[in-house]
């Protein structure tokens, strides 16, 4: 007898333990079938479309000081920095073998011009006899012809002064326009290599302060830009401030990256002129452009996230084709989100739990956090928000879930 009571005892425990743990997993398994969703309602908000892209900054005229002649550099007037007017001398080149071509063409005119005024006056005598019948008509025309010929040198020679004067005055290399020197890449000493085609840049001269933002926009983004259009202006070497510009000027022609590859992009280049110009800013630093491409006030708008791709049979409970479940039947893609109502197929959803039913919708432009709506959904409808996974994969329509936060 004490035996069997001392067996009870072990085995009341036992029971009780087994008991509670049978309902604990049975409690668990049912917490864990619970769907968490995180919702907001529908509002009307100002939506602003936005395209990004990234550059350098650069001058919006940046003039390149070339020699169309050869010749060794004598003389550099200026630094890097330094702030230079039309006109101004920037450098000299050696002149040695084109001095002497113009101190030629200067002789040159002097003694054409001398013989030229000495047979205008023998031809002025050779008229004065002519008209007295002193002379033949065959010595007038000969003086006549020399006339000519005198003429014809002089202005020649002037010819070749003005030429060899050209020729000079590119061995003075001016300022062609108010600007700072923002590089010279030439030292005294060095050889200038000229020409008409391909010359060597030995200084380059810009006004900073008027500057732009060149940018490389994808070919799906440049559709939407338009001369003109607002943009927000990031500088790196400016942190938390904000500059303004415009939309200057749109390349017509492509630039392709990567070619015949899996990774090949093509961009535009996109020029924005900025409104305002830091001081000390610089070419080639770089920028972060938002150029704003389209304003909409007062719109239904839904978050970003809320927004999924499912087949358009998401609605037939047996999982296949609205024809009754032939299985070739064609299904598309549809944009749709989740939204959360009170009864589902006449079934009232239990207390502090919704139902979360699939809605087709149309979205319009979108802006950094939410896309505007042209239909589909209304102003204070509430709609599942996340997790990402339970919206792109999981959820599906008709689950019972719960909210997170409160409404």
């Amino acid at each position: 007898m004490i035996k069997l009571l001392k067996k009870k005892k072990v085995w009341i425990p036992i029971s009780i333990s087994i008991i509670i743990a049978g309902w604990y997993f049975i409690f668990k398994s049912d917490s864990e079938k619970v769907i968490y969703v995180d919702a907001e309602k529908v509002e009307l908000r100002n939506i602003v479309q936005k395209v990004n892209a990234s550059g350098k900054i650069q001058p919006e005229e940046a003039v390149q000081i070339t020699s169309t002649i050869t010749g060794w550099i004598t003389e550099i007037t200026v630094v890097e920095g330094d702030t230079v007017k039309p006109g101004q001398h920037l450098i000299s080149i050696d002149e040695k073998q084109i001095r002497p071509t113009y101190n030629n063409a200067v002789s040159q005119v002097k003694s054409s011009e001398a013989n030229l005024k000495k047979v205008k006056a023998q031809m002025d005598r050779t008229i004065s006899l002519f008209s007295e019948k002193l002379i033949s008509q065959q010595e007038l025309e000969q003086i006549e012809a020399s006339y000519q010929i005198a003429t014809s040198q002089a202005e020649q020679s002037k010819a070749n002064l003005l030429s060899a004067q050209d020729q000079l005055s590119k061995t003075r290399l001016t300022a062609p326009k108010y600007g700072i020197v923002i590089s010279i890449t030439k030292e005294e000493g060095e050889m200038a290599v000229g020409g008409m085609f391909n010359p060597g840049v030995l200084m380059t001269v810009a006004d900073l302060s008027r500057m732009e933002v060149e940018v490389d926009v994808n070919e799906n983004d440049v559709v939407n830009i338009e001369v003109g259009d607002t943009t927000e202006i990031e500088i790196d070497a400016y942190p938390d401030t904000t500059f303004y510009g415009l939309v200057s000027e749109i390349a017509h022609s492509a630039l392709s990256l990567n070619m015949g590859s899996q990774q090949q992009v093509t961009n535009f280049k996109v020029k924005v002129k900025m409104l305002s110009v830091p001081d000390k800013i610089r070419p080639g630093m770089s920028s972060t452009v938002n150029i704003i491409t389209k304003t909409i006030k007062n719109i239904t708008s839904i978050p970003i996230q809320s927004l999924t791709s499912r087949l358009d049979n998401y609605d037939d409970e047996s999982g296949g084709a609205k024809d009754g479940g032939n299985k070739l039947q064609k299904t598309n893609p549809i944009d749709i989100i989740f939204v959360l109502v009170d009864e589902f197929k006449d079934l009232k959803a239990p207390e502090n739990k919704k139902y979360a039913v699939i809605k087709p919708i149309e979205v319009g432009i979108s802006g950094e956090n939410y896309y505007s709506v042209n239909s589909g959904v209304k102003v204070d409808d509430i709609i599942v928000t996340g997790g990402y996974r339970l919206i792109s994969k999981d959820l599906s329509h008709g689950d019972l879930v719960s909210l997170k936060n409160d409404i």
